[in-house]
């Protein structure tokens, strides 16, 4: 994808979200069930879209809340349901009118005390917190948030008991519901589809609770981060919440563990004006992109380790005096590399998770560490097993989202938790004496320098089907860029689960394609180990093996 004249320069005024139209569109606005594009569709992340373009709308949020009641009863789950959300413009909205149906429907709901933001990973520890030890009475929970989406969009997704994102079959369960609520009208039947409840009742309901999130979480940090060293090691630490959920934590992090950090930017504006532009010209909280992070990378001439968060604190942005913005597959190296030598209350035996599309680095650092490497298809859904039983140590992906254990190898998220990977990046360079960026060049020294790049290529829907349904034998190809194919995957190598793609092996480069869920395109990600060229040439030839294939599944290439 080519360059926006803006990517990196700050965001022009009339590129600004209009944040009244935009929350009117949300009541006024009435989804068509009939349209694909306007119905509910939970994707790796929840339900997500915009009012602007009929895809988030109140009735939405009203048919996805009655699903979620409807499927907690089926499912006998009876404890509390924690509900955050982010700082996006459409947020509020959803949260309050989730808050109606919950409380019509006498569900007992956890909400921030201050009516503030609650990140993710925040949500997922209050959920195992509440479990812990039990076997009935269990809470899940939801959280309002469509992660780094440009300010116009709005997300809302579920949580079960095991406190990460919910699987297919859950999401599906809800999904058909809830459309199912669409098509027959909101409150058009004699059963009354949704139940509902004025907010003024709904807020003074006795199953709706005031709960302080802050403390709890910031308080058991204590057991995943070793706090102590990174005293001692008086490092200067800033901390950028991006205008997102985090903006309310950094302080009592500080203040409870006596650390040396500054938050840099405490601002929270719905239409993000402070941010910079992403490579395509929109405004996206991404904090693993170095045009969205323009403004930040300066920070590392301030600081001895900083850091930024999405808006919902699932992801991370590491900062280091060496490097500046460190490429998220880097960073999750040197997180693996640190943290397997440094937790000895871990599992010997714990393994490393990683998503197809994640760099070698990583299946290199681990053989190196005697680890089993497991890897998994996208989604952070897949790590969630292995996390609350302590079998995986660690668990991570490509776009900057990852999570670990505590220190006595018990689960602490089975979310993605920004906030810690943002603290290991201060922990590993208090207890090293180095920044994680120049550990990433050492690792480079030992395993090889890879180059990863993601592309774009244009797919009709007819295309995107066929390449969820292709099979390692539609593959002809025996060679890619010049070396010999090891291995051709349709299903992920630890689960043996669908990856809804394809993935190509050589020795010393990959490439995976897989379709987009919103967009008509698929995606190219490739990797090389032998320089930018050997990488060109894998993105070329992928191409080619990808329209191999669309002619045997009986579609034609668009390339």
């Amino acid at each position: 994808m080519s360059l926006h004249l803006l990517a990196g320069k700050p965001a022009p005024f009339e590129t600004l979200v209009n944040v009244p139209r935009l929350i009117s569109a949300y009541y006024t606005g009435e989804p068509d069930p009939a349209n694909p594009a306007q119905r509910v569709a939970f994707g790796t992340s929840g339900h997500r879209g915009s009012s602007l373009k009929g895809s988030f709308n109140e009735s939405h949020i009203l048919a996805i809340s009655q699903a979620i009641c409807e499927y907690r009863r089926a499912q006998g789950i009876t404890g509390p349901l924690f509900i955050g959300m982010d700082s996006h413009a459409l947020s509020e909205p959803a949260l309050m009118s989730a808050i109606e149906v919950f409380a019509a429907n006498e569900q007992e709901i956890m909400i921030d005390a201050d009516r503030g933001y609650t990140p993710t990973p925040v949500i997922s520890h209050a959920i195992l917190t509440h479990n812990r030890g039990r076997t009935s009475g269990l809470a899940d929970g939801v959280v309002i948030t469509p992660s780094h989406n440009p300010p116009d969009d709005g997300g809302f997704k579920y949580n079960p008991p095991s406190g990460g994102p919910a699987d297919t079959t859950v999401t599906k369960a809800i999904q058909t519901r809830a459309n199912e609520i669409l098509q027959n009208g909101i409150l058009q039947d004699t059963a009354r589809t949704v139940k509902r409840m004025p907010l003024a009742r709904a807020l003074k309901a006795g199953t709706t609770h005031l709960y302080d999130f802050i403390t709890p979480y910031v308080a058991d940090l204590r057991h995943v981060i070793n706090f102590p060293a990174i005293v001692a090691s008086g490092l200067r630490i800033g901390a950028d919440p991006m205008g997102g959920a985090s903006v309310a934590y950094w302080e009592p992090i500080a203040e409870t563990y006596g650390l040396n950090l500054t938050v840099v930017n405490p601002r929270i504006d719905p239409t993000f004006s402070f941010m910079t532009v992403d490579k395509d010209g929109k405004i996206r909280m991404d904090c693993s992109s170095p045009y969205a992070m323009a403004s930040l990378i300066g920070l590392k001439d301030r600081f001895d380790i900083a850091f930024g968060n999405d808006t919902d604190a699932d992801r991370h942005g590491i900062v280091t005096p060496s490097v500046g913005l460190m490429n998220p597959n880097h960073y999750l190296a040197v997180a693996i590399w640190y943290l397997f030598q440094n937790r000895p209350g871990w599992r010997a035996d714990a393994a490393v998770g990683k998503t197809l599309v994640s760099s070698s680095m990583i299946d290199r650092v681990a053989a190196s560490l005697g680890r089993r490497l497991c890897e998994v298809p996208v989604g952070f859904k897949w790590f969630v097993d292995g996390l609350v039983d302590g079998s995986f140590g660690f668990g991570g992906e490509e776009s900057a989202g990852a999570s670990f254990l505590r220190q006595d190898g018990a689960v602490w998220t089975t979310d993605k938790d920004g906030i810690i990977l943002d603290l290991l990046a201060a922990e590993i360079t208090a207890v090293t004496g180095r920044d994680p960026g120049e550990h990433y060049r050492n690792l480079t020294a030992q395993f090889g320098s890879p180059v990863y790049e993601r592309a774009d290529v244009v797919a009709t829907p007819a295309q995107k089907a066929a390449l969820e349904r292709l099979s390692p034998d539609m593959v002809a190809a025996q060679d890619l860029a010049g070396e010999r194919i090891v291995a051709r995957l349709t299903r992920a190598p630890f689960n043996q689960a669908p990856i809804g793609g394809l993935k190509v092996v050589t020795e010393n480069g990959w490439f995976a394609a897989r379709p987009s869920g919103t967009e008509d395109i698929y995606k190219i990600y490739a990797e090389s180990f032998r320089g930018a060229q050997h990488l060109q040439l894998i993105f070329s030839e992928a191409q080619e093996i990808v329209a191999a294939a669309f002619n045997k599944a009986g579609t034609t290439s668009s390339t």
